[in-house]
């Protein structure tokens, strides 16, 4: 039987035992190579005990895998191919029930150096994953479109991983030049009681660039930690068009929370709702009070819900990566 590589807890095993415990198991990992380049369109193939439990699968546009359903107390392996690359094969992997991966935190160098593959050994290592793969969803390629969930099994962020995400959004070049599109349109009707001239611009910038990060940050990172819920949009995909709509539509008042019951949307709602109340500490004090607060509430609130039915029917078109 092959020797595991280094740093993985692989280990010979003896005929697999019945469990009564049947909880499927799950295989994943990103195919890269010798630089750490992802290789999209690789062959993974995991062999079971039969072919009744072999099966094959292309590596995405990110390089990622995933075999999920897997039986456990059973052996498994898995081999790797690319056009050019030397093959690699892993050694025998016994699953135990509901377990995500059988390795620990590992990166395995196939023979040559040429090709590796990053296997997991936890559900949050997934949602790391899951996070670095988000981070590169652009529409067209350069707008953002992090909060979007196309993995068919998400797995629940952290709340490290969920203020990581918020930070890269809030930071994001492209956050910068819609709060400069909003301020001149804000100076064009004079909107907002600064007056004109550069000076106004600045302030009108800077009340656009805090509305849009403030609600990002609490309605993205703070509350959902706090509340254990999920604040990514999951795609539906599947279904008539009404129930997707209705998904959609309905995603800024529901959610999943971590433990991944739908809930009401209290991170999203209450995000909104205090990064309004925040413009009371840097609007004019013409522009300030509770109608403005709820009239950018109500505006929000049908953004999300339009942004939601992009999503669930134009969008991943457009998002390199996300459509395998």
């Amino acid at each position: 039987m092959p020797t595991p590589g280094a740093g993985s807890s692989l280990s010979a095993a003896p005929a697999p035992a019945e469990t009564t415990d049947i909880r499927p198991a799950t295989i994943g990992g990103t195919v890269t190579d010798a630089d750490d380049e992802i290789v999209p369109g690789a062959t993974v193939l995991l062999q079971g005990p039969d072919s009744v439990h072999t099966r094959s699968v292309l590596s995405g546009d990110n390089g990622f895998f995933q075999f999920t359903g897997l039986r456990p107390g059973i052996p498994y392996r898995v081999v790797i191919s690319a056009r050019g690359l030397v093959s690699w094969r892993s050694p025998p992997m016994i699953l135990a029930p509901g377990q995500f991966f059988f390795l620990k935190e590992s990166k395995l160098h196939i023979a040559g150096g040429e090709t590796s593959v990053t296997v997991y050994s936890s559900p949050q290592q997934i949602a790391l994953e899951q996070v670095m793969v988000a981070e590169q969803q652009r529409v067209f390629g350069f707008i953002p479109n992090f909060y979007a969930v196309y993995d068919s099994h998400p797995v629940p962020l952290t709340a490290r991983l969920k203020y990581r995400l918020a930070f890269h959004a809030a930071t994001d070049p492209i956050i910068f030049a819609g709060a400069a599109f909003v301020a001149a349109a804000y100076q064009a009707s004079n909107r907002l009681d600064y007056g004109q001239g550069f000076a106004a611009y600045s302030k009108r910038l800077g009340a656009s660039y805090a509305n849009a990060s403030s609600s990002i940050l609490i309605g993205g990172a703070v509350l959902p930690s706090l509340l254990h819920q999920d604040p990514r949009y999951y795609y539906k995909g599947t279904g008539s068009a009404h129930s997707r709509l209705f998904h959609a539509i309905a995603s800024p008042f529901l959610c999943k929370g971590d433990n991944g019951r739908l809930q009401p949307n209290v991170s999203s709602i209450g995000g909104d709702l205090a990064a309004g109340a925040l413009t009371n500490a840097y609007y004019p004090a013409a522009d300030r009070g509770a109608g403005l607060l709820f009239q950018n509430f109500l505006i929000t609130s049908s953004g999300r819900m339009m942004n939601a039915a992009l999503q669930e029917f134009v969008l991943r078109r457009f998002t390199p990566g996300a459509r395998n």
